[in-house]
């Protein structure tokens, strides 16, 4: 269990394999806070990942966060902040819309 935040240590998301050595897991990791990063701020939240706290941090700009475990979570905890559904896959966040 993390004693940062409480959650019990859980066998990683699929969106978590791959990398030959833990510091490639974790290169990853950050690489994919920092698109989330990007993504997110379009809707006036942000994302950010320590690396010590057991998945992503998502929050408002009135400073309100909530702790999502995996990429699943993050999309569910997005929506509940904004109120409204949001489709990941959505092309302005592929890159292939106007937005």
């Amino acid at each position: 269990m993390c004693s940062v935040c409480g959650f019990p240590a859980a066998a990683g998301h699929w969106t978590e394999t791959g990398g030959a050595s833990p510091t490639d897991r974790l290169r990853s990791r950050y690489r994919r806070a920092q698109v989330l990063k990007s993504v997110l701020r379009d809707f006036g939240l942000t994302a950010h990942d320590d690396g010590l706290v057991p998945g992503v941090q998502i929050g408002t700009m009135s400073g309100s966060v909530s702790i999502a475990r995996d990429l699943d979570e993050v999309w569910c905890t997005v929506e509940r902040m904004l109120g409204q559904p949001i489709d990941p896959l959505d092309a302005r966040f592929i890159g292939q819309g106007d937005g």
